[in-house]
């Protein structure tokens, strides 16, 4: 048979070995080569073209091999097939859903073959132990886990164009650990089992200075409850074979997909290894076309790993694990970095395997969101919070700390469960409550309604031990997106202290101005509450307010305000609040301790386009006087 190899670089050499088997067995003819740079080849005398759908036309080639960047999967297919040809994609075999429905649609009308690369699915191995699992010789199987933990030096990152990207000229490429080095985890563990996937949470983090995950995992929840978990890294020191480990209660199996190796362990202490063949994919592809044998991994077969990928594609950008996590080792001579490691990150793959768990749930250090003033963690930011919806959901600082440890947020208190940390937080924006809790209802009083929102983090576009800017949104009830959010936050020492810098700018989506009410506006007076707020711990003693008590600071447009208080222990604290704009303080001390802003003090805000605020926290060890927090105050804006 007639095969033309598109991507003859990098991965297709790797083609170029098995073809020259192939060819040697008398199965097929190197027809053409499709590239942008030409390709040696000692074993055949291949056209060469970087026109795809000419070449096969010019050589009448029956089987197209793609091995060309994932986001030009989808084009070169439908080109392939629509020209002809069959087709052997490369794993994955799009960028998103659409591009595998455009490749689907292609194969459906032309009625040619499209076999994807996935080579572990092409193992015996692997029905071999879906037969385990159903006979139940594992017994109830509670889960898969996969864990994969690789080397890759600081060269892989910049091998191409490509590579390491999410998106190249605003084009999906989703190159990361999951989606490409690792993809065949994610697929065998799908080929495993049966059934739709109901949901998919994502982890995804990166040590390199890369746009994708190069160290990620995820869970995936079928509609019966069954979970697959995989965690993976390209920051692992030495290669560690990658694996899947079957859960049963009378039972377990392990399948090194990359060895076909399967180990069966059962309770009477029997363990039975058994290597299993491999069936090359472009043979079962030759062997479909001349026999009628069944493909291996059909383009359909791979909709769930579809699915998968595009929860990555869609998820929150990757977020950067800090450099104090990492070993870095450099070039003696040019002293560029050639490597980036995660200490201890195989054995936390391993141990997700193993427990079903992800990252964060395993507390590793470098999942947690800390800001840091001199080398001390003052303050840890919750960006996907678990809460229930009448909490409006949203991301929020918890604990924050004097440079001395003293806590001074608090989180969910029994007074006002819907009290998170520091935050932003507006009662009612456009008619949805993002304050949480009850809502006040103008002539009746609160009143628990359907109206709940929630702030979803998008991503963080700077994130570094002192700060991060992030962009979030606001989705009122049934998800309507109704603002864009883009909030800044940083630390920085100050005269024995620190402050914190919370900016936060609004913008509308809804098309039409949105009228900002708090309960004041409806009835309640004094209940202006809406904007940045600032929740202390309630069981903090000896509570007072400056430059005046809670009377006097509460509704005042003074440029700052500062609450103090002391520990059950006696260890006192004071916080400064600055502002940039004229909004009134909204202040509470006596019956719990809290300080926000008012943007709806008495009437509502009208938000057109866009709302920007700024407030700057002085977080005091020790207990200020008036003159002394008005001093801090003024050195906060500078």
């Amino acid at each position: 048979m007639k095969v033309v190899l598109a991507g003859a670089h990098g991965h297709g050499r790797h083609h170029l070995g098995n073809l020259r088997r192939l060819t040697d067995q008398g199965l097929i003819e190197l027809a053409g080569i499709c590239d942008v740079r030409p390709a040696e080849v000692d074993f055949a005398s291949p056209l060469q073209s970087p026109d795809l759908g000419e070449l096969i036309a010019k050589t009448g080639a029956e089987i197209t091999i793609i091995c060309t960047p994932i986001h030009t999967h989808a084009d070169l297919a439908v080109t392939a097939l629509r020209a002809g040809s069959n087709v052997l994609l490369e794993k994955p075999p799009a960028a998103s859903p659409s591009e595998h429905a455009r490749i689907a649609a292609a194969v459906a009308e032309t009625g040619l073959a499209c076999q994807v690369g996935f080579q572990s699915l092409g193992s015996a191995a692997v029905p071999a132990l879906r037969s385990l699992i159903a006979d139940g010789a594992l017994g109830r199987v509670r889960g898969i886990g996969g864990a994969g933990a690789w080397e890759r030096p600081s060269s892989y990152f910049t091998r191409s164009a490509w590579a390491g990207k999410r998106r190249l000229d605003g084009v999906d490429v989703v190159d990361g650990a999951l989606t490409n080095p690792f993809a065949h985890a994610v697929a065998t563990a799908l080929a495993l089992v049966d059934g739709p996937i109901a949901e998919i949470e994502t982890e995804l983090y990166h040590v390199n200075p890369i746009e994708s995950d190069d160290t990620s995992c995820l869970r995936i929840r079928l509609d019966d409850g069954f979970v697959i978990t995989i965690a993976v890294t390209l920051c692992a020191t030495g290669r560690n074979e990658p694996y899947l480990v079957v859960h049963g209660d009378a039972g377990r199996a392990t399948l090194v997909y990359t060895q076909d190796q399967l180990k069966v362990e059962l309770p009477d202490g029997s363990v039975t290894t058994t290597v299993y063949e491999r069936t090359d994919l472009l043979a079962n592809l030759i062997d479909h076309l001349r026999t009628g044998a069944g493909l291996l991994v059909p383009l359909s077969a791979t909709e769930s790993f579809t699915q998968v990928l595009d929860a990555v594609r869609l998820a929150p950008e990757p977020l950067p694990i800090p450099e104090r996590h990492q070993v870095v080792e450099r070039d003696s001579e040019s002293g560029e970095v050639t490597h980036r490691f995660l200490p201890g990150v195989a054995e936390l793959t391993a141990r997700s395997a193993e427990e079903l768990a992800l990252y964060s749930e395993l507390d590793a250090p470098w999942t947690a969101v800390e800001l840091r003033v001199a080398d001390t963690a003052v303050a840890s930011y919750e960006w996907r919070p678990d809460l229930p919806p009448t909490d409006s959901p949203r991301p929020y600082l918890h604990p924050v700390r004097t440079l001395a440890g003293v806590e001074v947020t608090q989180l969910r208190p029994e007074d006002h469960v819907h009290h998170l940390g520091v935050g932003v937080a507006i009662s009612d924006l456009g008619g949805a409550n993002f304050w949480g809790g009850r809502t006040y209802v103008k002539d009746q009083g609160p009143a628990w309604l359907d109206d709940h929102g929630v702030q979803r983090h998008q991503a963080f576009s700077r994130l570094t031990d002192d700060g991060f800017v992030e962009q979030l949104e606001w989705a009122g009830p049934g998800g309507r997106p109704m603002a864009r959010e883009e909030r800044t936050v940083l630390a920085r020492p100050i005269d024995g202290a620190w402050a914190l810098e919370f900016s936060f700018t609004l913008t509308n989506l809804t098309g039409a101005p949105m009228e900002i009410h708090s309960s004041a506006t409806k009835g309640r007076v004094g209940a202006g509450y809406g904007g940045f707020f600032w929740r202390a711990p309630g069981t903090s003693t000896g509570r007072a307010t400056l430059p005046g008590d809670e009377q006097a600071v509460h509704g005042s447009r003074s440029p700052w305000v500062a609450m103090t208080g002391a520990t059950p222990e006696g260890r006192d604290w004071t916080l400064v609040f600055a502002q940039t704009a004229d909004d009134p303080w909204f202040v509470r001390v006596e019956h719990y301790p809290g300080v926000g802003q008012a943007l709806a003090w008495d009437r509502p805000l009208v938000l057109e386009n866009t709302l920007t605020r700024r407030v700057v926290t002085a977080v005091i060890d020790g207990r200020l006087d008036a003159a002394s927090a008005s001093a801090v105050a003024r050195d906060l804006l500078r």
